[in-house]
């Protein structure tokens, strides 16, 4: 069974860091890209960053861009999403997941495989 196990998420302050894992079974890692999503309460689900484990690319949002680091870890099938400078609005559920097709994660928001979330919270 394919599985995309989230973890890390929590509550820290304005300013703060948090490293969330996406660990990954079930599939061919290193043939698929992995991203994060991440959905607010009453805001629609955003893109936040993406890496392809076939090529290295990746991707941010603009919105996360210089704060958040994506990096993979293939002998461990697991994507790290290191989020430093945490803001209030940054506040949201994240969750992973996998697509074959990089460009999908980024431009259509769409995956082959989603995984469960995990709660990030930033107090003011």
């Amino acid at each position: 069974d394919v599985q995309l196990q989230a973890s890390g998420g929590g509550l820290v302050q304005t300013g703060g860091s948090l490293r969330l894992s996406c660990a990954a079974s079930g599939f061919t890692f290193d043939d698929y890209a992995i991203g994060w999503f991440r959905q607010a309460p009453g805001k629609e689900r955003e893109g936040v960053s993406c890496i392809s484990n076939s090529h290295g690319s990746t991707y941010y949002a603009d919105s996360v861009k210089g704060r958040f680091t994506i990096s993979s870890d293939k002998a461990k099938n697991t994507v790290y999403l290191e989020m430093k400078n945490l803001k209030p609005e940054d506040t949201a559920v994240y969750f992973c997941a996998a697509a074959e097709q990089m460009h999908r994660i980024v431009h259509v928001a769409s995956a082959d495989y989603w995984g469960q979330g995990t709660l990030v919270t930033v107090s003011s």
